[in-house]
């Protein structure tokens, strides 16, 4: 069998602009390294084919002729999803299409009773590793589909859904594709090479707004540290790649086996591997030893999710106060010469102007290095979105290509969505200020940070400069708002949307 696997083009540059950071997509590559070898298999990350998503496909496409392709997708990448999906059976009617990720995983049931199944074959709900592997056997005659545990497939023209299988044993499952099969190249951060690995799944955390439970449920799995440090030294001596990204939803939650995989990775003595990974607060605060030790293992940033200062909008997403933790897990980061990037979510139902300002200000006071800042979105099935339906607080429920944390999809008590969007941007913009690397930041990039204090630094405040000699904020707001429009619109695949 030829099997495709393709990732998105969608981004949402919420950090730093989209053109700066490309990761390669790890669920496709997972999935199809545990592909069995007598298939072949490809990978395509349509991040770095933006610009010609239609003329790169349809040469591929004709050239490999494959039997599955496989497509995964984030809510605020369906429509591009299902846009492809029409595409590659234009080019190809026979292929068959399975379409997994998460909103393949909560949505299943809508999907396949929405006019776009037609273009659909299967969908993998969950963990794809195992499903995959056997819906490729079974096309090939060698499985039962309905023997398949989490494939949803088509019969007379109707999706079946099989039960949801386990969660996998993450000690059988084989590394990622890394090599030629990847058909796309390019991978940076900045201008440094970069790739992605996973030591964990799951999260036990209880935060409303995360759709996490529904991929593993709320359970913490850990890969073997054996197996971590073959995916370290693929990446290390193969790829002769020093940046890598971890890609965890929490690394932190067993600290005695981070702390045992920090003095695994010391001990092989890489020199210049950089590690960034994402944490909670009150792991770090509570742990100086962990973070020192991950400062040794070559952690050189942590995103940590602060989301909001209020304890009110706090109780609502399900979390505690995280001032006091936020506080002493930034100063732990920065003893060590970690670098901080802190995630802050606006568009609780209590927000107003002056809290959005607020929350801007404890964030300057705090001193992180970067801010990663989300308006709340009401991801499907999450507790979250049905407290706001509750309170008639969604004012877009069902476009979900603006689900990326850019836009106001909500209102508050006292905002509306444009007015929440507007203050979301402004107060960024005259609170937050121009970016300021701080010491920690210049460790990890002396090149950009001086290309970006000595040239385009000065270059955007003169630019921006002149143009408010003509425009206001809201002029300059609605530029964003353009842009943003912009963004994740294709205009090669727009003949194969509605």
């Amino acid at each position: 069998m030829k099997v495709i696997l393709i990732s998105m083009p969608d981004v949402a540059p919420i950090l730093i602009h989209e053109a700066a950071v490309h990761l390669p997509n790890h669920g496709i590559a997972s999935v199809g390294g545990n592909i069995d070898a007598e298939h072949e298999v490809w990978l395509i990350d349509l991040v770095r084919k933006r610009r010609s998503i239609k003329k790169y496909l349809t040469k591929v496409i004709r050239k490999l002729q494959p039997d599955l392709v496989g497509l995964s997708a984030m809510a605020w990448q369906y429509d591009t999803c299902i846009r492809i999906a029409r595409l590659l059976k234009s080019l190809q009617p026979e292929v068959k299409v399975v379409i997994g990720g998460y909103h393949a995983t909560l949505m299943h049931e809508e999907i396949a009773l929405s006019p776009e199944a037609q273009w659909l074959d299967f969908m993998i709900r969950g963990e794809g590793e195992e499903a995959c592997r056997r819906l490729v056997n079974a096309l090939a005659g060698q499985d039962e589909l309905s023997a398949i545990p989490s494939l949803s497939y088509k019969k007379d023209g109707h999706f079946v859904h099989n039960p949801r299988g386990d969660n996998l044993d993450l000690s059988t499952l084989k590394l990622p594709i890394r090599d030629k099969r990847r058909l796309t190249w390019g991978y940076h951060l900045v201008h440094s090479k970069i790739e992605v690995i996973e030591t964990s799944r799951g999260c036990t955390r209880s935060c409303n707004f995360c759709s996490m439970k529904h991929m593993y449920g709320r359970s913490f799995r850990t890969f073997p540290i054996e197996r971590v440090l073959q995916d370290i030294d693929a990446i290390y001596f193969q790829k002769k790649t020093r940046c890598i990204f971890i890609t965890d939803d929490n690394i932190v939650l067993d600290q005695a086996r981070l702390m045992e995989l920090c003095d695994a990775i010391i001990a092989k003595g890489y020199k210049g591997l950089k590690l960034f990974v994402q944490a909670d607060c009150i792991s770090i605060a509570k742990n100086e030893a962990m973070v020192a030790k991950m400062a040794t293992a070559g952690f050189a940033s942590i995103f940590l999710g602060i989301e909001n200062v209020s304890r009110q909008n706090l109780s609502t997403a399900c979390k505690g106060d995280i001032i006091a933790p936020a506080k002493k897990a930034v100063e732990n980061c920065h003893k060590y010469g970690i670098m901080v990037i802190g995630g802050l979510i606006f568009g609780f139902p209590g927000d107003t102007e002056i809290s959005i300002k607020e929350n801007y200000e404890f964030f300057k006071n705090l001193q992180c290095d970067a801010a990663y800042c989300q308006i709340l979105t009401p991801y499907p099935k999450t507790g979250m979105r049905e407290h706001l339906l509750e309170q008639g607080l969604v004012t877009n429920p069902t476009d979900y290509k603006k689900y990326n944390g850019l836009w106001a999809n909500v209102r508050t008590k006292y905002l509306d969505s444009a007015q929440l969007h507007y203050q979301f941007w402004y107060q960024r913009q005259v609170v937050l200020g121009w970016w300021n690397p701080s010491s920690q930041t210049g460790k990890q990039g002396r090149l950009w940070i001086f290309i970006w204090r000595f040239l385009f630094k000065p270059f955007l405040k003169l630019r921006y400069a002149l143009h408010f000699k003509k425009d206001d904020w809201p002029a300059r707001y609605q530029q964003e708002i353009d842009r943003l429009n912009k963004m994740n619109r294709f205009t090669d695949l727009e003949e194969f949307g509605e």
